[in-house]
């Protein structure tokens, strides 16, 4: 028989480490159709469509207001109400959104993980620009806001770090699917620990300042900011854009450790785990 010539050899991952990131460029039309996929079925048949994506973070900004600011009287570093609790809301609805997502890789798809090959890797990178688009259209609503505490006196106090905004983003989206892979990891073995990390998840936004300033935070209880790696990215973007926060560069430099392993783990463990986790499910 004469030698075949084929196009494409699909051969199993053997490395413990391996991205390829070739057939992830070659796939990229895949990735922009996954994504325009799950936008179009979240709000083909809604009225409001995807200003959805603004009003969630209104609701819960009024909320919080009346709560944690009015009833509870709990500070702000002198930020504006509208303008503090509806970014810590928006931030924290990225970061959810990305584990959430990440936590539930294998199993919500595993349909089509199951009849046709394509790099597993693309669906983590739709799942985390889909949550962009979401944070996307929250930002424009929060830069209305924010110019209007800004024309009427405000104090509030922009900083030149504010361009460097899209780095937070990538920080909480890598803090969020490194986390729910490795969820994800465990899941697709013992499902009963999805409702754990439902509950869980719940409670850790009480652990971020996202209803709270860091400095509010009482000195006996500071490891929880400093083991909790979402807090440096949020009291971060308060620095940026209000002036008013609180972070040191030991907080800073123990979430970027702790994001770096988080995403490594979660690779490593993605690859290993794509490799039999229909046999499992």
């Amino acid at each position: 028989m004469a030698d075949e010539n084929w196009s494409l050899i699909i051969t199993p991952k053997r490395k413990l480490f391996d991205l390829q990131i070739r057939e992830l460029i070659r796939y990229r039309d895949l990735i922009f159709l996954f994504v325009k996929r799950d936008f179009t079925t979240q709000y083909k048949q809604t009225i409001l469509g995807p200003i959805w994506y603004v009003i969630n973070p209104l609701i819960s900004t009024v909320m919080y207001t009346f709560v944690f600011g009015r009833l509870a009287n709990i500070g702000t570093n002198g930020i504006p109400f509208t303008l503090f609790y509806y970014s810590g809301t928006m931030l924290w609805t990225f970061f959810s959104g990305c584990f959430n997502d990440g936590s539930n890789v294998f199993i919500n798809n595993a349909a089509i993980f199951s009849k046709v090959y394509f790099p597993r890797l693309t669906i983590p990178i739709n799942n985390v620009l889909s949550n962009g688009i979401r944070i996307a259209v929250q930002f424009v609503m929060f830069l209305v806001l924010y110019a209007y505490h800004l024309i009427n006196g405000t104090s509030v106090y922009p900083t030149w770090y504010i361009p460097l905004f899209p780095l937070l983003i990538i920080w909480l989206a890598a803090i969020g699917i490194g986390a729910g892979i490795i969820i994800s990891s465990l899941t697709t073995k013992y499902r009963d620990l999805k409702q754990l990390v439902s509950f869980a998840l719940g409670l850790a936004m009480y652990a971020t300042p996202i209803v709270y300033p860091l400095s509010e935070i009482p000195e006996r209880f500071q490891w929880v900011a400093y083991a909790n790696p979402v807090c440096a990215p949020v009291e971060l973007f308060r620095i940026w854009f209000f002036g008013a926060a609180s972070v040191n560069k030991t907080m800073i430099l123990s979430s970027l450790g702790c994001t770096l392993i988080l995403v490594l783990a979660g690779l490593i463990l993605f690859n290993q785990n794509e490799q039999n986790f229909i046999d499992v499910v």
